[in-house]
C-alpha cells in the first residue's frame, strides 16, 4: 500500500513540474501528511486528505514555531482547540512546562511536556492557557523564563485566565485586554494599568493577543492564522475543522504599541 501511494505521489508531482507561475500552483493546506509536499495545476480537493486545494501564493510564507506553556491543571480545551488550529495551519508546535514530569490537564488527561524551562528551544509565539493559571503566574521561575525570552518572542497569545500569566510578566501593562468572563474584575486588580474588556472574544494589541475562554481561544487562534496567512487561508482551516462558529472580524484589533 505504501509503495502504491509513493508511486502516486511521484506521478502527481512529476505532472506538476511544468508550472512556473506560482499564482497557478495549488497545494494542500498543511495537514501533516505526505500530500503536504505535492503541487497541483488546478483547483479542487487533495486526492489524499480531501482538503480543498489553495493557491501556493496564498499560503503562510513562514513556518511559525509556537510554544505551548502548560501548567499542571491546565484546561484541556483552552490549549487543545488552538493546538488543532495551529497544527492544521502548518505551524511547528511544542509543549513546555516547568519540568518534564507528566502533568494532568483538569486532573484527567496526562501530558508529558516536550521540554522544560532549561532546554526549551526558541519560538516565535508563546501561548499560555487557563486552568490553574496561578500555578504559573505565581511561580517566579516561570515568570523569569517568560521575561528572558522576550527579545526573541514575536507574539504572545493567551486563552482564558492564561492572561494572568502574561500580566504577571508585565506584558499587559497599559494594554487593552480580555479574559474569562468570571475573571474580568480579578484581572483588573492584578493589572491595574490595563483596560480589561468583558464580552470580547479576543483583543489584539499588535504583539499580544488575549482571548476569553475555550471557544474564544479557537477564534483567537484562527485570527492569528489569518494574521499570518490571510483570511482565505484561515477560513480553510476553520472549514477543515468543521468549526462553523468563527466570525472573522469579531474581535478587537488595536494599533501596535
Amino acid at each position: 500500500m505504501k509503495t502504491l501511494f509513493s508511486i502516486f505521489l511521484l506521478l502527481v508531482t512529476i505532472s506538476c513540474y511544468g508550472q512556473t507561475d506560482e499564482s497557478e500552483v495549488y497545494v494542500c493546506p498543511p495537514c501533516g501528511n505526505q500530500c503536504d509536499k505535492l503541487t497541483f495545476n488546478k483547483a479542487g480537493n487533495c486526492p489524499h486528505c480531501k482538503m480543498p486545494l489553495m493557491k501556493k501564493s496564498e499560503t503562510i510564507k513562514k513556518n511559525h514555531t509556537i510554544c505551548f506553556y502548560l501548567q499542571d491543571g491546565v484546561e484541556v480545551l483552552d490549549f487543545a482547540g488552538p493546538m488543532e488550529v495551529f497544527s492544521y495551519a502548518g505551524a511547528t508546535i511544542f509543549t513546555v512546562s516547568k519540568t518534564k514530569q507528566p502533568i494532568k490537564a483538569q486532573g484527567v488527561l496526562q501530558i508529558t511536556p516536550d521540554y522544560d524551562l532549561k532546554d526549551a528551544p526558541p519560538f516565535d509565539v508563546l501561548a499560555v492557557f487557563g486552568g490553574n493559571a496561578g500555578r504559573a503566574a505565581d511561580d517566579p521561575e516561570v515568570i523569569a523564563w517568560i521575561k528572558a525570552r522576550q527579545p526573541t518572542t514575536e507574539y504572545y497569545f493567551s486563552v482564558c485566565t492564561g492572561a494572568f500569566i502574561l500580566g504577571k510578566a508585565g506584558l499587559l501593562d497599559s494594554l487593552t485586554v480580555t479574559t474569562f468572563h468570571d475573571s474580568i474584575d480579578d484581572l483588573k486588580k492584578a493589572v491595574p494599568s490595563a483596560t480589561v474588556l468583558p464580552n470580547t472574544r479576543f483583543v489584539d494589541n499588535g504583539t499580544v493577543i488575549t482571548t476569553a475562554g475555550i471557544s474564544a481561544g479557537i477564534d483567537g487562534a484562527l485570527y492569528l492564522v489569518e494574521k499570518f496567512g490571510g483570511r482565505d487561508f484561515a477560513k480553510r482551516v476553520a472549514e477543515y475543522m468543521e468549526y462553523d462558529k468563527w466570525v472573522p472580524g469579531q474581535g478587537l484589533v488595536l494599533p501596535k504599541k
